[in-house]
């Protein structure tokens, strides 16, 4: 791993940077629906803003980081930056592509070949590998078996794993889980890598670790983490804070 201190991402993006996704004026609202709480867009009853008028643009080389108190919108507009859902109101424009202008298949692709998504609770299948786990996206992406398999054990030699590529989670600690859970976003080679709380399950030697992975990615794609681990925070180059489902400040970090 490279030591944090050798290795920040650069406070501004590099000269040749692109973007690659953008938010303009961005609402989500959902609906409170009947006795059972749940939320949705066609249930009647309370309508609740979870996201209100939100800009943002993330490009290659950035490490950008939302922080907030829960409740604030940190899941949802993590979910409008991967095309997972579309906006209530305003654009999200991911690699090119307005997000709510294509289909539901069609933004499944678009995810499939520029979105690595980390999720905190890892998420890997208990029956397979870690070199199966890694490659599940790989499937739908039409790779043959063969070139899914050197696919996957060249992401997951980069990750440090290259001694267990044949051990299930439950032969994994957290942090190999949590690598593993890193490769498998970047396998699809993706513009952007988006990871929910990644050192929430994690020690703080084994965060740093993560931390160590996610900082290298920064290097030539775009990178957004949802956090309140003050260890997450200290790598980021820029921190958008949340409060209300609104953007408080977007701030530059040394």
């Amino acid at each position: 791993m490279v030591p944090q201190s050798q290795h920040m991402p650069s406070s501004t993006p590099p000269p040749n940077s692109r973007p690659v996704v953008t938010c303009s004026d961005v609402t989500q609202t959902f609906t409170r629906g009947g006795a059972s709480g749940l939320f949705s867009r066609s249930a009647s009853g309370e309508t609740v803003t979870a996201v209100s008028d939100v800009s943002l643009t993330v490009s290659t080389g950035e490490f950008v980081g939302i922080a907030g108190p829960s409740g604030s919108g940190k899941s949802t507009l993590l979910h409008l930056l991967a095309g997972l859902d579309t906006p209530t109101t305003g654009t999200v424009t991911l690699s090119g592509t307005d997000t709510q202008r294509v289909s539901s298949r069609r933004r499944t692709q678009l995810r499939l070949n520029h979105v690595g998504i980390v999720f905190q609770h890892f998420h890997l299948l208990p029956s397979l590998s870690a070199r199966g786990n890694v490659a599940v996206p790989l499937i739908e992406a039409g790779y043959s078996k063969q070139k899914r398999r050197e696919r996957a054990e060249s992401v997951l030699s980069q990750v440090g794993l290259d001694d267990r590529i044949h051990h299930t989670p439950s032969e994994l600690s957290g942090g190999e889980q949590q690598r593993v859970a890193v490769a498998r976003a970047l396998v699809t080679d993706p513009d952007l890598v988006i990871a929910d709380e990644p050192t929430g399950e994690l020690d703080t030697a084994t965060g740093e670790q993560v931390l160590d992975l996610l900082s290298e990615v920064a290097d030539d794609r775009a990178v957004i983490v949802a956090s309140h681990d003050q260890q997450v925070l200290d790598r980021i180059t820029r921190l958008v804070r949340l409060r209300d489902g609104t953007v408080e400040a977007i701030e530059p970090q040394p």
